[in-house]
């Protein structure tokens, strides 16, 4: 690639730091999706709980945004101990959501809007009332039911105590007695099971439940906790002083291996499924059905290696939801994470909000990094600067948006939602929550019904104004309707990136930093040229004082400039490279 001078302001362009994908490099490469979280996206039924109705309702806003696709988090059949992330029935769709004819028709409705379907995939645990462990508990110990999950038995005197010092994610320890001197492994709440998948029986089960998928047009599948299923042989115990450190603690680290997580084993499970979903590739040419792994990894090194060719196609860059709001930690994660993804030929998948994480609208309303990202926030704590939190979450969005390779978007932070950071401790339902007994907050504030309607009862989620959890009062001034044609709105400035994103092709472009902003400055400046497009430059004030807009066509701002036309603090601007 000729590497250009493109901005007076700019000096010339530095190193390279990514080429440009090829021109007809497959979608997901360069994809945006929309992540719908049923349960609070859009109520038909006025029952106070979302539904597939709901979100068929919807999809034409969803289209008009202008993404290419929607991942939906877990509609299956549950008793809901940890909101769908206990699967009863891997092949069905729970009645409080719809039907499996409702799930056919949301497929079909959203390809006819160009959209693919991404489904939720739970293979590290179902629910307690899956039929296998129901039949498990009933044949008792040491029956081929229960080699489908880890029974073991307990330590000590007749077997009393647990049979290692593995904690759950959600509190407490992972195993649960059944009976005298046998327990069952759960790495999440007692309610969820972990699966054995060194059985065979495990292994050819979800095969088959992605081909029953498949069959009906899905287009790929979120994989949870993709870095789970394999366990350390014999379940040895962890380190002690490393084993009860949660992900919401201050100390954690990912990078500290575990007997639990992250084994070696599970790339022969993605291998073995990626097959699949080429099988149908080729019989179909339905132009790519993916595998996209949450895997909370470190270091990069095995992080990438879920993102192998012949593994996954996309991993979630999580290093980028957690770099504190300065333009050098910023820049280095953008730089490591291109570089590493890069280095088994895959894409960046870039993101800042999920529902299992405190909204980045609400997160960088604080001083860089005093909440970790998903330990959530209670009426008692400090409380963020909400106007402050909205300013750099849109500057945010807009640097994610201007990166090369794929990027996920959580429902409702095209409207700048916020944290619920008030929510009273007896609506909470978070397993979190409950097994901590407060002393975790949990991730029901990032999950409050979306707010379609700024004067309907329930802010128009539901028919009746039912919601299963309260919304706050500042949710009706981002109502959708409220932003709706309002120039400036963060609907409108996400509809604006989006288009311009697809247009000028930047998830399939280069990146190279502007040499004028070198490293340790304030600001992150870069150009991203899609090889035949349009060189679209962004920067992003990180600093104390405003800086020159660069030179070329204004494409978007996310605040307004400064009167001599500067870039303020805190805000992002895109512009269309003058190449002179």
């Amino acid at each position: 690639m000729r590497l250009r001078q493109p901005l007076a302001h700019s000096g010339v362009v530095s190193t390279l730091i990514h080429p440009a994908d090829a021109p007809d490099a497959p979608w997901w490469r360069q994809a945006v999706i929309y992540q719908i979280y049923p349960r609070s996206f859009a109520d038909a039924d006025g029952d106070g709980l979302g539904d597939l109705a709901g979100i068929i309702g919807r999809l034409p806003f969803i289209a008009a945004l202008g993404v290419d696709g929607i991942w939906l988090s877990p509609c299956y059949p549950s008793p809901q101990a940890d909101a769908g992330y206990d699967v009863a029935d891997y092949r069905a769709v729970d009645p409080r959501f719809g039907s499996l004819t409702d799930m056919e028709t949301l497929i079909a409705d959203a390809h006819r809007l160009g959209l693919k379907v991404l489904l939720d995939l739970v293979p590290n645990h179902s629910s307690d009332e899956h039929a296998w462990f129901v039949e498990a508990l009933a044949a008792g110990p040491e029956s081929p039911q229960r080699d489908r999950y880890h029974f073991a038995r307990g330590r000590g005197p007749d077997g009393q105590e647990p049979p290692n010092n593995w904690v759950s994610v959600f509190g407490g320890p992972a195993w649960t007695q059944v009976e005298p001197g046998w327990w069952y492994l759960h790495l999440f709440d007692s309610r969820q099971p972990d699966f054995n998948w060194d059985n065979e029986q495990v292994r050819a089960e979800f095969v088959d439940v992605l081909r029953f998928w498949l069959d009906r047009g899905v287009d790929g599948f979120r994989v949870d906790v993709a870095h789970g299923l394999i366990k350390a042989e014999g379940l040895p115990d962890a380190d002690p002083e490393v084993i009860a450190i949660t992900p919401d603690d201050p100390r954690f680290d990912a990078s500290i291996p575990m007997p639990c997580w992250d084994q070696d084993g599970v790339h022969e499970v993605y291998r073995g499924w990626r097959a699949v979903l080429d099988q149908y590739d080729v019989q179909e040419a339905c132009g790519g059905r993916i595998l996209c792994a949450e895997a909370w990894v470190e270091p990069l090194e095995r992080a990438v290696s879920y993102v192998r060719p012949d593994e996954m196609h996309q991993a979630f860059a999580f290093p980028f939801l957690e770099a504190p709001w300065r333009a050098v930690d910023v820049r280095a994660v953008i730089e490591s994470m291109l570089r590493g993804y890069g280095s088994v030929g895959a894409p960046v998948t870039w993101v800042l909000s999920n529902h299992d994480v405190v909204r980045h609208a609400t997160r960088l309303g604080y001083p860089p990094a005093p909440v970790r990202p998903n330990s959530g926030i209670r009426p008692q704590d400090p409380q963020p600067d909400a106007a402050l939190g909205l300013r750099r979450a849109r500057a945010a969005s807009a640097l994610m948006l201007a990166l090369p390779g794929s990027a996920y978007l959580y429902q409702g932070e095209e409207l700048g939602l916020p944290e619920h950071t008030t929510l009273p401790p007896e609506v909470r339902q978070d397993p979190v929550w409950l097994r901590t007994r407060g002393e975790s907050v949990g991730r029901d504030g990032c999950r409050v019904p979306l707010p379609w309607s700024g004067d309907a009862p329930g802010l128009g989620f539901s028919p009746t104004g039912a919601t299963w959890l309260p919304q706050p009062d500042t949710y009706a001034a981002l109502a959708a309707d409220r932003q709706d044609g309002v120039p400036g709105s963060t609907l409108e400035l996400y509809r604006t990136m989006l288009g311009w994103r697809r247009a000028a092709g930047l998830g399939r472009g280069s990146l190279a930093w502007l040499a004028h902003y070198p490293p340790g400055s304030e600001v992150l400046a870069f150009e991203n040229a899609p090889d035949g497009g349009t060189p679209t430059v962004c920067l992003t004030n990180v600093g104390p004082t405003p800086v020159p807009r660069p030179d070329g066509e204004l494409i978007l701002a996310t605040d307004e400039l400064a009167p001599d036309g500067s870039v303020p603090t805190d805000v992002t601007v895109w512009v269309r490279a003058d190449l002179g």
